[in-house]
């Protein structure tokens, strides 16, 4: 086991709390299988581009992702392939559970 390392833990839980929000979740899964456009995320998770480009920013400073803009359009894709981690155990915890199943 490692020391602990209080700058570090701080930084991880405030990146931990930048994920904690039902859209940065989606946008998470969604970006895990592939690049996607503000306007493409946004639509998926029922938001306006405005407020879907604001949770990409939040989370793009922590690292967790990156752009590239392609003629007019700017894609956004994983950065962080860790984020793969997180999101199996809240999908295995919170998503497949008998109780949230449809």
């Amino acid at each position: 086991m490692t020391e602990g390392n209080p700058a570090a833990f701080a930084q991880a839980a405030e990146c931990l709390k930048i994920l904690a929000h039902p859209v940065r979740l989606r946008i998470v899964q969604l970006l895990l299988h592939g690049r996607f456009t503000v306007g493409e995320l946004a639509d998926d998770c029922g938001v306006p581009d405005n407020v879907a480009s604001e949770h990409l920013r939040l989370m793009q400073r922590c690292g967790f992702f990156t752009s590239e803009r392609e003629g007019r359009k700017v894609y956004y894709q994983i950065a962080e392939p860790r984020l793969q981690n997180i999101m199996d155990c809240i999908e295995d915890r919170f998503l497949t559970s008998p109780g949230n199943q449809d």
